[in-house]
């Protein structure tokens, strides 16, 4: 089966989780130490934080950059439903954005100013499929308005730019991410003392570790703040270090499989004018190329076409079912109705794409999707004889 997502493991990182065993610290320690300081060198960053994944990761921020009760959150609904989620457990309302165009499946500035309100204080960005948004127009929308602009950065690692658009990001190491450690993700901050605020609402609010303890960096320690238990182990770190290094290699690799896909879509005939898929970000800005969305002809029926594309061991995905849709947010914020969103939502299908793969699987799946496609077709309705 050719899978959508799929991490690659061997053994740097089986020998990284022996050498964890054999030194015999795995709670937070000098390894989360490294991976923090790496990953801030590699995305341009003076520091940051990890945690025990990227939703965490979200909470802390929302927390220590002051978002409560009382205070609305604009969020897109293309997202995976932790975006806001992370809004309503610091007790804030999301209110949710449609996307700019099908074509371009990221948040939509236009909607954004027209649902702003006296209350909203801030915007949560999200890096969608791994592309980045136009940094000088929220960062202008955010100033002119005095908004809190938070990167939703989950699938955006390794990408130049990304955390260098809002005050904070959030990077996502789950195991179908561009590097993994499992569960387990980071944050970065442009204000030293928010990454300082998410350091320790990250562990209960101590003022140190049980690591600064031991070594007698520290004697003891103090409780400041109502903290969270959102820390990583040397497990996760160990392995994190290991990917971080092999991650602006399987970042290119997504980019020419990617580019691959876009050439061998249109030679078949399936881009636009063909068969009626439209490929989304049609005009190139920088991506992690994280997932390979495209979207299916308005007449399809997107169940007949991944069941046709499974039965020739070709898995694929949706991403994602609206969040405002789901049963939750439908009671907790009804009457929403986002047209763009909802009509990509319907049409969208993620296709196979991890550095596992090579050329002749693009092709193959972009032969695969073709059949599919024609046997999903519509049975036209056969004339009455008169």
């Amino acid at each position: 089966m050719l899978l959508v997502s799929e991490p690659i493991l061997g053994d740097e990182e089986k020998a990284a989780l022996a050498a964890v065993v054999d030194d015999g610290w795995i709670t937070m320690g000098d390894r989360v130490r490294r991976l923090e300081q790496a990953f801030a060198q590699a995305h341009g960053q003076p520091d940051a934080v990890a945690v025990s994944s990227c939703t965490a990761g979200l909470h802390l921020a929302l927390a220590a950059l002051g978002l409560g009760p009382g205070d609305e959150v604009l969020v897109p609904s293309m997202t995976f439903v932790a975006t806001a989620n992370s809004v309503l457990h610091v007790g804030a309302t999301p209110v949710f954005v449609d996307i700019e165009e099908l074509d371009l499946p990221l948040m939509s500035l236009s909607d954004a100013a027209a649902k702003r309100t006296g209350r909203t204080r801030a915007v949560i960005l999200v890096h969608y499929a791994g592309y980045l948004p136009d940094r000088e127009r929220w960062r202008a929308f955010a100033q002119a308005h005095g908004l809190i602009l938070i990167e939703d950065a989950a699938h955006a690692a390794g990408v130049t730019g990304a955390g260098a658009i809002g005050d904070a990001a959030v990077f996502s190491f789950y195991g179908n991410k561009n590097m993994t450690t499992a569960e387990g993700g980071m944050v970065t901050a442009r204000d030293p003392a928010t990454l300082e605020r998410i350091r320790l609402l990250r562990a209960h609010g101590m003022t140190s570790g049980t690591q600064q303890r031991l070594t007698g960096h520290a004697s003891g320690y103090d409780v400041t703040a109502l903290g969270f238990n959102y820390r990583m182990d040397e497990f996760r770190a160990a392995i994190g270090l290991v990917q971080l290094a092999r991650l602006p290699a399987w970042n290119a690799k997504r980019q020419a499989l990617a580019a691959r896909y876009r050439r061998s879509l249109e030679r078949g005939g399936l881009e636009r004018g063909g068969s009626g898929i439209v490929l989304p970000f049609p005009e190139p800005r920088p991506s992690a190329n994280h997932i390979m969305p495209v979207l299916l002809p308005a007449d399809a029926d997107r169940t007949r076409v991944m069941q046709a594309l499974r039965a020739r061991d070709i898995q694929t995905s949706v991403h994602y079912a609206p969040v405002h849709r789901f049963t939750l947010y439908r009671e907790r914020c009804p009457g929403v109705s986002l047209p763009l969103t909802e009509e990509f939502a319907r049409r969208t299908l993620s296709l196979p794409l991890h550095p596992r793969m090579d050329d002749g699987d693009v092709d193959a799946v972009t032969r695969a999707l073709a059949q599919a496609l024609v046997q999903a077709r519509p049975v036209p309705c056969e004339e009455t004889p008169p």
